[in-house]
């Protein structure tokens, strides 16, 4: 016989047997809640869609799959925090690039705007690259 005391459950009283503990704790969402975090993940999925139609001006790849994106955020007003890399701090498209992602992103159904940094650190590598791009690119014989 399994007991818990009332602050591991979270509840007043004890738990004499884990079944019932279980679906209590996952039943903590509200369909409000659920709904939120369906929507959030298919906004994500339309903004990586959209990362995915950006190809690197150097490099037959898109962005996302290069590993140029670091974060993709989303907060409660749809408003989406991206950082983002390019391949060398030298890239000639350095001025532009950001631009034209930011616009690609707004441009997608249910963003309000977009707050995209520039971030140096760590430096991009092959390694940030998917298994798709690295093919792509010839990185696997």
């Amino acid at each position: 016989l399994l007991r818990f005391s009332a602050f591991l459950l979270g509840n007043v009283g004890t738990c004499s047997y884990l079944p019932s503990f279980v679906p209590d704790k996952i039943s903590r969402f509200t369909d409000s809640e659920i709904n939120t975090i369906d929507k959030d993940t298919e906004l994500k999925d339309r903004i990586i869609s959209a990362l995915k139609e950006i190809y690197d001006p150097e490099i037959p790849v898109n962005i996302y799959d290069l590993g140029l994106i670091y974060r993709i955020d989303i907060d409660e007003n749809a408003i989406v925090h991206l950082d983002m890399t390019l391949t060398a701090p030298g890239c000639p498209v350095a001025q532009t690039f950001p631009i034209q992602v930011a616009d690609a992103i707004r441009a997608v159904d249910g963003v309000e705007d977009v707050v995209l940094e520039m971030v140096w650190d760590p430096p991009w590598s092959v390694e940030r690259m998917t298994e798709e791009a690295k093919v792509a690119l010839g990185f696997f014989d």
